[in-house]
């Protein structure tokens, strides 16, 4: 298993990810949409200072098959973070969502949280989580926005409770940028991630991979008022809960897809996708 991971890493390494992943005739690829366009069914919420499940002020709801990120009933954002948790672990998978900004920034709201919004992968369960947590221990695939004339780039890497690796040297900033054009406006935009276990993770933007990472840990900060055991500095990332943020910009998905690839990659399983 551990030599076939190596040469899809190697493929992934040295071809465009893109081209790799969008050849139709290595296989059918399986996607599953993670939300069904009518509730919340199948994913936890955790907001902070409140306890799991309590969708305070109605900050995640559905509407019109969308799944919306909402500060309607809010007076003031006063660092209420939230994290909208899918119940199933992944592992090895590609991530594909479409997103959009829409609105105003709540009042209070961080300057650095305008026009921004989050999927963290390998998360903690929601369950594990502090009353007071901020931010899950994770890897955050940041999604921005952009304001005229300003660029700014999406599918950024931030490091909540977490480090890694970027070519082959230990990475301790909390951000990363990316290297993906700006997106202004409400426009939707589609950002997919390659998750590969412990080993590697591409953020990918059109068909371009706009960054490239390996060797996710829990360490350092940003991950606030966890509970007592649970961030154990060093431990290897290799599996988590993908979840969607709420940090005072109101903000739209229309598709959250994942294709699992765990086990699909050895030859002798049942689950073998030519695909990956």
């Amino acid at each position: 298993m551990k030599n076939l991971i190596g040469v899809v890493i190697y493929i992934v390494t040295v071809l465009p990810i893109a081209q790799v992943y969008s050849q139709s005739s290595l296989g059918q690829e399986s996607w599953v949409s993670l939300f069904n366009g009518k509730n919340l069914n199948g994913w936890d919420m955790k907001i902070a200072g409140f306890e799991l499940d309590d969708n305070y002020n109605n900050t995640f709801v559905v509407e019109d098959g969308l799944l919306r990120v909402k500060y309607d009933e809010y007076d003031s954002f006063n660092n209420e973070f939230g994290h909208l948790f899918h119940r199933t672990p992944y592992s090895y998978y590609r991530l594909k969502v479409e997103y959009r900004f829409i609105g105003k920034q709540v009042a209070g709201g961080p300057g650095w949280a305008y026009r921004n919004n989050g999927m963290m992968l390998h998360a903690q369960s929601a369950q594990s989580m502090g009353i007071d947590q901020d931010f899950p221990i994770s890897i955050e695939a940041q999604l921005l926005g952009g304001t005229k004339p300003k660029e700014r780039s999406t599918s950024n890497l931030c490091t909540p409770g977490t480090h890694v690796n970027i070519d082959g040297e230990l990475v301790t900033e909390h951000c990363i940028n990316s290297s993906s054009k700006t997106y202004y406006g409400d426009q939707w935009v589609i950002a997919e991630f390659v998750i590969l276990g412990d080993s590697i993770i591409h953020h990918i933007m059109g068909q371009d991979t706009v960054l490239t990472y390996t060797n996710p840990i829990v360490g350092g900060g940003e991950a606030n008022n966890t509970k007592e055991g649970v961030k154990v500095d060093g431990s290897i990332l290799s599996e988590g809960y993908i979840t969607i943020q709420a940090e005072s910009h109101p903000t739209d998905f229309r598709q959250i897809e994942i294709l699992d690839l765990k086990g699909c990659m050895d030859p002798d399983a049942q689950n073998y996708k030519s695909h990956t």
